[in-house]
């Protein structure tokens, strides 16, 4: 027996008209009360919003050659260099050591570790002056960076 033989028989695909007003009607008041309800959770008493996130402190960043062969070809020991102003001024050899430092020095960052009893020990001073040490890549240079951040 085929499963289509029974599909024109209009006994099976036809609805009173009070039975689908009826259930038309169900469906309607049940939209309307998920609705309602919907409107009732937009009422309910909100958050207070939280508080806008504090300032960024703002620092200014110095450079100073703090070491270097006197014979170097490319900065000499004592060259200062304010940042970002003189940024293309430097070595790009020493830029590219500097920038990852330089870069979490601006944004408030403090590396932990001192070089205690070093010629390069650091000031640390998070309110306040940090430095940190950074030598050039250059290995005919013997060049040592020191970034001086002091907050503004």
């Amino acid at each position: 027996m085929s499963p289509y033989k029974n599909l024109n028989q209009r006994s099976r695909t036809t609805m009173d008209r009070r039975d689908f007003i009826g259930k038309a009607g169900c469906v309607a008041v049940a939209f309307g009360t998920a609705a309602g309800f919907a409107e009732g959770q937009e009422k309910a008493p909100q958050a207070a919003p939280p508080p806008p996130p504090p300032k960024p402190k703002r620092y200014k960043i110095e450079i100073e050659i703090f070491e270097a062969r006197p014979d170097t070809w490319c900065h000499k020991k004592g060259d200062k260099f304010a940042y970002p102003a003189d940024w293309g001024k430097l070595c790009p050899w020493l830029r590219a050591s500097l920038n990852e430092f330089v870069r979490l020095l601006e944004n408030g960052v403090t590396l932990p570790w001192k070089y205690e009893g070093t010629p390069y020990e650091k000031v640390i001073d998070t309110e306040g002056v940090t430095t940190e040490y950074v030598r050039c890549p250059d290995p005919t240079s013997a060049l040592v960076a020191k970034i001086t951040r002091t907050r503004v």
